[in-house]
């Protein structure tokens, strides 16, 4: 399979405060799952080139939760949270919280969908509670480490 490079579609809703992340990958829903689920898989993508990820907790279960740290020279920035529905193939619902400001807690949908000739489409929403708060998101480089993250995670697809 030829991989070619895909552009994220990050949309900011106006209306409410959510923001959509639309990708797709050139391999099956099954795979592109997996490297959501599974941990040392998701280490292997998951934030910028430049950041290691060391996974401290991850039962990528409905009702499991997940913590893990980027690392960037000596400094650490953990994430956590839980998982709310994750059912194989087709959808997770979690929670997502930056240990930096835990007040900022996101609802999370990742919505997997099979496209023709083996390829999926990724679509994910983060509504947050405020504006205020959606735009901190915006604003904190989230773009570079989703697109960098989302080529790791092209790169990984096809040794899988």
């Amino acid at each position: 399979m030829t991989v070619t490079k895909h552009e994220t579609e990050i949309k900011i809703d106006t209306e409410v405060p959510m923001v959509h992340i639309i990708r797709e990958f050139d391999a099956p829903v099954e795979k592109v799952f997996r490297a959501h689920t599974e941990p040392e898989l998701f280490a292997k993508w998951m934030g910028p080139k430049d950041l290691q990820t060391r996974i401290e907790e991850f039962d990528s279960t409905t009702g499991g939760k997940y913590r893990y740290a980027m690392l960037d020279d000596g400094a650490e920035y953990v994430f956590y949270g839980s998982f709310h529905e994750v059912r194989p193939g087709e959808l997770i619902v979690q929670t997502f919280t930056w240990e930096g400001m835990p007040d900022g807690v996101s609802l999370d949908k990742l919505s997997f969908e099979e496209l023709p000739g083996g390829r999926t489409r990724l679509v994910s929403t983060s509504l947050v509670d405020s504006f205020a708060g959606r735009d901190a998101f915006v604003a904190s480089g989230m773009e570079v480490g989703i697109n960098e993250g989302y080529e790791k995670l092209d790169a990984l697809l096809e040794t899988m």
